[in-house]
């Protein structure tokens, strides 16, 4: 709609991407804070609180609090970029129904535990599918309707390692993975109050500054970065998520009032992969998203370790849960890892300069 004042009555501000960035960043902050607390109050009215496994047991004082908040804020988000964003721009369509598919999964993972009132939610097996064919059918569209090169650019190096294209599928296969590993990887993290938010913030942070330069001919020129017709407009996109996860801390900080639930986390996960593919920061995203991977990796490792050895690697996986069995506080774990999220996105946005 911003843009449309620009484009039919010439109100020149609305031009700029920074200036409309911005405006989509207050008003999905705004609206999230607004939203949340009415929808708090009618989670709890129809007990839509979130089930806590049987094996966390120092978690039982949360087991009443509302899920799902991940919905209030994509839909923040989504109103936001609407407003502010060139809405026919191909990038940022793809960017809302990412979005907006994924949260749609997530939340009918959410109901299905609600409903049941377990932690099962739905099952693996339909979860993985419907994660998969909404992927693919991105990964397609990004290849063939849009034509997204398919170069693999590694951290700190100005030429590509290789051309994906190159070989058959590989591309889409590779971007399938890219989003399979990340919703998921950010729905393992989401286990503490805001543990999954603040790194995620700054994913996005960094992606959003990524994205601007790739579709920037002058700064992708200066930075020697991949250039991506048009798709600096996904940074409205990407700063108005990072508006409305800044008013979803606001409830779920600790002790939080709220918490973002699949619906939630594969969304923003969902967001995140797509943003790193568009950008060509694939390899650096497992810089960016480090403290999502450090808990995918606890994981596997915990999983891979008693199956083979039969002994536990961590007291408790994910890892927030092996420090919690240490005797750390809640809060001093969720703080030393959004340190972590802080410096390892400062060194991967060194890579611009450093090539």
């Amino acid at each position: 709609m911003l843009y449309y004042l620009y484009s039919e009555f010439g109100i020149n501000v609305f031009r700029y991407i920074t200036f409309r960035a911005g405006i989509s960043f207050f008003l999905a902050f705004f609206l999230c804070v607004v939203l949340m607390p009415y929808f708090i109050a009618w989670a709890k009215k129809h007990k839509a609180s979130q089930p806590i496994s049987e094996f966390v047991p120092a978690h039982k004082a949360k087991s009443n609090t509302p899920t799902m908040g991940g919905i209030v804020f994509v839909f923040s988000a989504t109103f936001a970029s609407l407003v502010s964003a060139q809405i026919t721009n191909s990038f940022v369509i793809l960017a809302l129904i990412a979005m907006v598919g994924f949260c749609f999964i997530g939340g009918v993972d959410d109901n299905a535990k609600i409903s049941a009132r377990n932690n099962s939610g739905m099952s693996a097996r339909v979860k993985m599918l419907s994660l998969f064919i909404l992927s693919l059918a991105i990964a397609l569209y990004l290849s063939y309707a849009i034509g997204l090169d398919s170069s693999l650019y590694i951290p700190f190096m100005k030429k590509p390692l290789l051309y994906l294209g190159d070989i058959p599928w590989a591309t889409t296969i590779f971007w399938i993975l890219v989003f399979l590993a990340t919703t998921n990887a950010v729905n393992i993290t989401d286990g503490l109050d805001g543990l999954a938010t603040v790194p995620s913030i700054c994913a996005l942070l960094s992606l959003s500054i990524f994205v601007y330069i790739a579709g920037n001919y002058e700064l992708a020129n200066y930075l020697l970065w991949p250039r991506v017709v048009d798709a600096g407009e996904l940074f409205v996109v990407s700063v108005a998520l990072i508006g409305a996860l800044f008013g979803f801390l606001w409830y779920n900080s600790h002790p939080a009032q709220v918490f973002m639930g699949d619906s939630g986390s594969l969304a923003v996960g969902g967001f995140i992969a797509y943003m790193a593919i568009v950008s060509n920061n694939e390899i650096l995203l497992i810089l960016i998203g480090s403290i999502f991977v450090i808990e995918t990796f606890s994981v596997i490792l915990q999983i891979g370790s008693y199956k083979t050895r039969k002994k536990k690697v961590f007291l408790m996986a994910p890892i927030h849960h092996h420090f919690e069995k240490k005797g750390w506080a809640e809060n001093k774990i969720i703080v030393r890892f959004w340190i972590v999220a802080i410096l390892s996105n400062i060194i991967a946005l060194m890579s611009l300069k450093i090539r």
